[in-house]
């Protein structure tokens, strides 16, 4: 029995629909695949507050959260990202595995997990991205990168080169959190994973800027340390040359006493006389100057022994309760 038009008319709207509905399955496929792995999923407290710290987007959240980013402390992240680099390694990222980031107990170096959080979810991102898309994102950080002035982060990316590391994707990563400005075409590129970027950077500043003070500080220090040490070298080399001319002085009044030169002794007295308190004034200086860098050497040492016990704060392998004095 042949069938009704209304009958063949809606059977044409529903083949329609079904066609439609393909259609948006197959273009919202990685969005349906993303929402089927993430139901049930609750993050914690922690990471949540991470996601929240670094504004990451609801795109970059479901990036982040896909993950299952852990933080850990360190004899357990330690087992988790050793990749046997050569550099400090504050997170990872393990395809298909997980992102774990170093729990980071000084609270001098606040920030560092969130930078670091938002530096792996990059990575995640960065993998899923398809092939033009990638190409169009690496050209653009490459060549931003090439006019780039920032000598810790050209010195940074330089040690991933070495160690072998895909520069581009290190670029999409250190870029995104630590340089403050970017081209117009990065940030909106960036905008899509951070509602504001720059507080990221700002964590980034942040806790650097506690290694920064403190090199500086040493530089400054050790630049005082020279300056006394050449002081109280040509100090020495001064008493030396007024010892040798005291004794000599001495001997020949000596001379002249024994020789009955009286005369020509007590002239002579009042300028050896001199002499003395002058070389004397030189000994307290160069003494004043031995005490002012033993206080400074002082303070040298315990601003290093602070930033060691920094460096050793992000140093995954040491374990913890290690001796913060120790091996230096």
């Amino acid at each position: 029995m042949a069938l009704s038009r209304k009958t063949k008319i809606f059977q044409t709207i529903l083949s329609g629909i079904f066609i439609i509905i393909a259609a948006l399955a197959i273009f919202q496929r990685q969005n349906i695949q993303d929402w089927w792995a993430l139901r049930g999923y609750q993050p914690a407290a922690s990471i949540s507050q991470l996601a929240q710290d670094t504004t990451m987007t609801d795109k970059s959240k479901r990036v982040f959260f896909l993950n299952d980013p852990k933080v850990q402390e360190k004899a357990v992240f330690y087992e988790s990202c050793k990749f046997g680099e050569n550099t400090i390694v504050l997170g990872c990222y393990i395809k298909n595995e997980g992102i774990y980031l170093l729990k980071v107990n000084d609270s001098r170096l606040s920030g560092v997990e969130q930078v670091t959080a938002a530096h792996e979810m990059l990575h995640a991102a960065y993998d899923r991205l398809g092939a033009s898309e990638k190409v169009d994102v690496d050209n653009q950080l490459n060549d931003f990168y090439t006019n780039l002035k920032d000598a810790e982060i050209r010195s940074k990316i330089e040690l991933y080169r070495k160690n072998g590391a895909d520069i581009s994707n290190e670029l999409h990563s250190i870029l995104g959190t630590e340089v403050e400005t970017l081209s117009p075409a990065l940030e909106k590129y960036y905008s899509k994973y951070f509602t504001q970027r720059k507080k990221v950077v700002a964590y980034a500043i942040q806790y650097e800027a506690e290694f920064i003070s403190r090199k500086n500080k040493v530089i400054e220090l050790d630049a005082k340390l020279k300056s006394i040490e050449q002081q109280v070298v040509a100090n020495n080399t001064q008493l030396d040359q007024l010892q040798k001319s005291i004794n000599a002085e001495s001997d020949r009044l000596d001379s002249l006493l024994r020789s009955g030169q009286i005369e020509e002794y007590n002239n002579a007295v009042p300028a050896y006389n001199r002499r003395i308190p002058a070389f004397n004034a030189i000994v307290t200086e160069t003494e004043n100057l031995v005490a002012q860098y033993k206080q400074i050497l002082d303070e040298r040492n315990k601003i290093a022994i602070e930033a060691q016990e920094l460096n050793k704060a992000l140093d995954s392998s040491i374990q913890p309760g290690a001796d913060p004095i120790q091996n230096l």
